[in-house]
């Protein structure tokens, strides 16, 4: 039986890149670090750019993954959005219109999607007008029966995440990248992947 073979391509900013991890994982690169590959392979490719929103994911996303993946393989796409659209003043309507209409596009060409939310800072009206963009996200993608892990929720009020944005001048270090890793890992990583999940994670 031929192994199983997963192109897995992964479009965000500079957390995805794992900006600021001393360890230079971020938490993409832990949580494949806990993906076994004894009943798959896993090639993967992080198309990372700094400080971008929705709409230029949305522009970029299908020349550069159309790049990597293969009619020979499994492909899926990691969406990791980020917070930026609050910055570049881009409504909350645009920013689902973004995203709707990449999962679209991946829903026609048989791309299975996880999009990941953005992760809460330490501003508080910030943090407010980030929860209706990360749960529009969230609806956006469940709608479209494509896989979504809040970040907003979980690490709002999470003491070791904004102790680690304080010591990191807001952005996450060792221990931020490793809570964001474990969200994805506990909220459907295998199941999306369709592999077992290890039991020591």
């Amino acid at each position: 039986m031929d192994t199983r073979t997963i192109r897995l391509a992964a479009v965000g900013d500079e957390l995805l890149a794992g900006h600021g991890d001393p360890r230079a994982l971020g938490w993409f690169g832990r949580v494949l670090a806990r993906t076994p590959i004894d009943s798959v392979r896993i090639e993967s490719y992080v198309l990372a750019a700094p400080a971008e929103g929705s709409e230029s994911i949305s522009q970029r996303w299908l020349e550069e993954v159309g790049r990597r993946f293969s009619e020979e393989t499994e492909n899926r796409l990691v969406i990791a959005m980020t917070s930026k659209d609050l910055d570049l003043d881009i409504s909350t309507a645009r920013s689902r219109l973004n995203l709707a209409n990449i999962l679209d596009a991946a829903s026609q060409l048989s791309i299975k999607a996880m999009v990941v939310g953005p992760p809460p800072g330490l501003d508080a009206e910030r943090n407010a007008r980030l929860a209706d963009l990360s749960a529009a996200y969230g609806d956006v993608a469940s709608r479209r029966q494509h896989a979504f892990v809040d970040m907003y929720t979980p690490l709002l009020n999470h003491e070791q995440w904004r102790r680690d944005l304080a010591e990191n001048n807001g952005k996450p270090g060792q221990a931020g990248y490793g809570l964001m890793a474990w969200l994805v890992l506990h909220r459907g990583w295998y199941q999306w992947l369709g592999i077992p999940q290890p039991t020591e994670s």
